[in-house]
């Protein structure tokens, strides 16, 4: 099967989704095998986004939908290990049920200021 190709350029490639959503859904992929957006270097996370951003207006015009998911899996929920962000095209009422839950709520056991405690600290630290 041959990848049918709607945008190619030094940095990424991207592609039809071969067992898409909804017609239009887009796979775009970084040229350099990253498994995460963490480990694309930083000098290319810009340019990447750039490409996701326009990949995103494109579908949507090219599709006439009402808008689009855009997503990337880290790790989990990931069948192919390679960084890859979906442009899905959507519109309202076409069934697509993406429902991010459980939902949990912050108590007693786990706070809301103890878990903003630790991610800012894990931020320092990458500082």
């Amino acid at each position: 099967m041959l990848a049918e190709i709607v945008y190619a350029d030094e940095l990424c490639l991207a592609f039809l989704d071969h067992r898409p959503l909804f017609h239009g859904h887009v796979l775009l992929v970084p040229r350099e095998h990253v498994v995460t957006l963490a480990e694309l270097p930083a000098p290319n996370v810009g340019p990447y986004m750039i490409v996701a951003q326009q990949l995103e207006q494109a579908v949507e015009s090219a599709m006439a939908s009402d808008g689009s998911l855009v997503l990337i899996n880290n790790v989990v929920s990931q069948s192919v290990p390679h960084l890859h962000v979906h442009v899905i095209p959507r519109k309202f009422k076409d069934g697509l049920r993406f429902w991010l839950g459980p939902r949990v709520k912050y108590d007693d056991t786990v706070s809301l200021s103890e878990t903003g405690r630790r991610i800012r600290e894990a931020l320092a630290a990458r500082a």
